[in-house]
């Protein structure tokens, strides 16, 4: 499944901090576009449903719908700087046809 980095696990259970939330689930989906990459949308979020995929990693509870779980496996969630002061989240994913390994790194093979 998705792994989640110890940058990107700070940086979300800080915001989750922020937001006045202690122990919020994240929610990350991932729907793949025309062009056939891949789209994501993450968010923290209080209501799990019945299908959805729970689990933890990086000290985050994360929850998937079942549409996104083939779409995210293998993925990896980061907190980098793409930019002196310019701090994203960014998905690498070798499911997305667009994916490049950063410089190295080996992608771990798509299932």
């Amino acid at each position: 499944m998705i792994t989640i980095t110890p940058a990107a696990s700070k940086q979300i259970q800080a915001s989750a901090a922020e937001s006045g939330m202690e122990k919020p689930a994240l929610r990350i989906a991932a729907k793949r576009m025309p062009s056939g990459n891949i789209d994501y949308g993450m968010g923290f979020d209080e209501h799990e449903r019945d299908n959805d995929l729970v689990f933890k990693t990086g000290g985050i509870e994360v929850v998937i719908e079942p549409v996104s779980v083939d779409l995210l496996k293998n993925a990896v969630l980061d907190y980098v700087e793409m930019e002196a002061g310019d701090f994203r989240f960014i998905f690498m994913n070798p499911n997305d046809p667009d994916y490049r390994p950063p410089d190295g790194l080996n992608a771990p093979p798509a299932k």
